[in-house]
């Protein structure tokens, strides 16, 4: 089954967003101009592109498997998430970097990478005092081989 997204482009220089059928189904967001970043520098990056996403899904927004060895940049929320809330004429993505290094973006390189998740469904919580699950030792417990 395919959804229809909605998608706005916000120059006419980056690429358009394309699926890549057999490798992953991640699509990869590009950088919408050219940045200088010096090392210890922080920026929003422009990712070019504003999306409706249909209702009850999210998009989840990560690095690049290769982003900090190409670029030395790493996205300060770790991962982020759009609702399908975030959809008007100026809600356009960006992607929070942190540079470890001096480094120049270019538009279009490829730096961070996203897919479309839906939404948790709603859960609820019920107090207990024990679990019945078998216990795993812990946080960290499961060595280092």
């Amino acid at each position: 089954m395919s959804e229809t997204i909605r998608i706005k482009y916000f120059n006419d220089q980056i690429e358009h967003l394309t699926y890549i059928d057999g490798k992953s189904d991640w699509i990869d967001l590009r950088c919408a101009e050219e940045i200088t970043l010096n090392k210890g520098d922080w920026k929003l990056i422009p990712l070019g592109v504003a999306m409706q996403l249909p209702e009850g899904y999210e998009a989840h927004v990560v690095p690049r498997s290769s982003t900090y060895k190409n670029f030395g940049i790493i996205q300060t929320n770790h991962m982020g998430v759009i609702d399908h809330s975030y959809c008007g004429d100026n809600d356009q993505w960006y992607f929070p970097a942190l540079a470890t290094r001096d480094v120049v973006l270019h538009v279009n390189d490829r730096i961070c990478q996203f897919r479309i998740m839906k939404n948790q469904p709603k859960l609820i919580f019920e107090e207990t005092d024990t679990l019945t699950g078998e216990d795993r030792g812990g946080f960290g417990s499961t060595g280092i081989r």
